[in-house]
């Protein structure tokens, strides 16, 4: 519920403290004294746009009001704080600020916001309905929602959202297979030509380093075969050193045996030495055999050696990275092998899914169906008894084509009337005259009951241009409405204010307005008013008394009013 408005230097009201009861809350006085200038001001704090310079009361700097919800901790607008960081719990403060030259500043809970925050919150806390209003009720983005909870079946709702959502999924992942597929079927050929071109080349780790030292060594072979042929006569000529190692030994070995015994380290020594001399021979004559070896022995290596250049150019990849791109176009061809089982599992997955969804749809279409007669019907009682007689009302609900089925379901969910007789059904808020709007309101709010109520339901002179019994039963449907949300009401109606639990008086001196709440006396007085004019007669005060006890003997049992 609401439970506070302070306005602030706005319009006329240089400051005005209202404390607010569940239930009816009631808002009188006379023409032009400034009862629209506080629904303006709910309106600001909840978000409304527009506002400018013109909010601001003359001579002030700054404009500001600040509404205090208090609502349930299940409550939507809970929602919508906690996803921003603005609390969880407790009582919701909305609260803005006009300054003289027009800027504006929306906070939520002391916390500054934008606007669109400030108004999407809003927009669940507080509902108006007036002359010319064009939200809640009369807007058709509602109305689904609205037939939904009317209904009970919110949460089967969901569950057809949910499964749309999983058909959407499976659906993208259907075609992104498909694109994949057709993509790599354009590779296919040059895949499996690149994929056999590399298995031949049959590239092995270090080649390409390992051919480049070979080829080098090659195209110098006739020097080098020179040298190293010079290095091996040093080795093993007839004064190499081969030969005068092994002689040296020889001479050693005939020493007698004290003479072996002082010379063994020299004599390991020298062994040791013509065994590495040995060795060095055997490299040098495996060098020399190889320098020899076949003539065209340059021309293979060079031969593999660009073939292994060339398909790294045309791969664009280093030599030694050949064999991983292999096995990466081998891996491709694989994967498109194994596509069309992939596309045929997806979209196994998808069918199932979409039977899923079309059950889900089709039973909400059918509740849609069952819940559209009923609220057609308890909307129609409440038609005659508003002056609203002539008048027929009817849930249209119109089939979407397969294609344009979604989240929401099979069709679209409208509210229409025809204020005329024989008149062809439209969009309430551009058929009802600006004197119906609000009475269609009503009855709809009424028929609607508790489904999903926000805090508090705001009309606007609901009862403009009725009287006598038709006042009495916008009043009594008013009471009825308050039994479930806080309402609150501006009135000309005797008949209705009489209803009120909370009762205001909004009064205009010079270029001031002052905002009083009643007490019993003082409503009785105000009532008499309403009822006789500006001279207030005793028969006046009567006729007050009675509406006052009748509208309280007539009153149900109250449930607790809904947040």
């Amino acid at each position: 519920m609401l439970a506070s408005l302070t306005v602030r230097d706005i319009v006329l009201i240089e400051k005005a403290e209202l404390q607010f009861a569940p239930g009816l809350n009631v808002l009188t006085g006379e023409t032009g004294a400034g009862k629209s200038i506080l629904l303006d001001a709910l309106g600001l704090a909840a978000g409304e746009r527009g506002v400018g310079r013109t909010a601001v009361r003359v001579g002030a700097d700054v404009a500001a009001v600040a509404a205090i919800f208090d609502v349930a901790a299940d409550h939507p607008a809970h929602a919508i704080l906690k996803d921003n960081a603005l609390g969880e719990a407790g009582e919701i403060m909305l609260r803005r600020t006009v300054t003289a030259d027009g800027r504006s500043r929306a906070y939520v809970n002391d916390q500054p916001v934008g606007v669109q925050l400030a108004r999407e919150i809003g927009a669940v806390l507080v509902e108006v309905h007036g002359q010319a209003d064009d939200r809640g009720l009369f807007d058709a983005g509602t109305h689904r929602l609205l037939l939904d909870a009317f209904g009970g079946h919110t949460a089967l709702a969901a569950d057809v959202a949910r499964h749309y959502a999983a058909v959407a999924a499976a659906a993208e992942k259907c075609e992104s297979l498909r694109r994949t597929q057709a993509a790599a079927a354009e590779e296919r050929d040059y895949l499996g030509h690149a994929a056999k071109e590399l298995r031949d080349l049959a590239v092995q780790p270090g080649e390409d380093e390992s051919l480049a030292a070979t080829r080098a060594l090659l195209m110098n072979a006739g020097r080098i075969a020179q040298e190293v042929a010079a290095a091996a006569d040093f080795v093993i000529g007839d004064a190499g050193a081969e030969v005068r190692l092994a002689a040296a030994l020889r001479r050693l070995s005939r020493l007698p045996v004290e003479g072996r015994q002082a010379a063994s380290t020299a004599e390991t020594a020298l062994d040791s030495a013509l065994t590495l001399v040995q060795e060095a021979r055997s490299e040098l004559e495996a060098l020399a055999e190889k320098l020899a070896a076949d003539p065209g022995k340059l021309e293979q290596v060079e031969e593999r050696l660009f073939a292994l250049r060339a398909a790294s150019r045309k791969y664009n990849v280093p030599v030694d990275s050949l064999p991983r791109l292999r096995d990466e176009f081998e891996a491709k061809l694989a994967a498109l092998d194994a596509g069309g089982a992939s596309i045929a599992a997806a979209e196994a997955d998808l069918a199932q899914l979409q039977g899923r969804y079309r059950e889900s749809a089709r039973e909400l279409s059918s509740r849609r169906v069952a819940a559209a007669k009923n609220l057609d019907d308890a909307v129609a009682k409440e038609l005659a008894p508003l002056k609203l007689g002539a008048a027929r009302f009817r849930v249209a609900l119109t089939p979407l084509a397969e294609a344009a089925a979604g989240a929401n379901g099979l069709e679209r969910v409208a509210f229409e009337i025809a204020t005329i007789e024989g008149a062809a059904f439209g969009p309430l808020a551009k058929i009802a005259s600006g004197g119906e709007l609000a009475r269609f309101a009503l009855a709809l709010k009424v028929a609607l009951a508790e489904a999903s109520p926000p805090a508090v339901l705001v009309f606007d002179e609901v009862d403009r241009g009725v009287g006598g019994a038709v006042a009495a039963a916008v009043g009594e449907r008013l009471q009825r409405l308050a039994e479930t949300t806080q309402v609150l009401l501006v009135t000309h109606s005797p008949q209705v204010a009489a209803r009120a639990a909370r009762h205001f008086r909004i009064t205009r001196s010079r270029d001031a307005t002052r905002v009083d709440e009643l007490s019993a006396e003082e409503r009785v007085e105000e009532i008499a008013r309403m009822l006789s004019g500006a001279a207030v007669t005793e028969e006046a005060r009567a006729a007050a008394r009675r509406l006052v006890a009748e509208a309280h003997t007539q009153a149900k049992p109250k449930k607790r009013a809904r947040a």
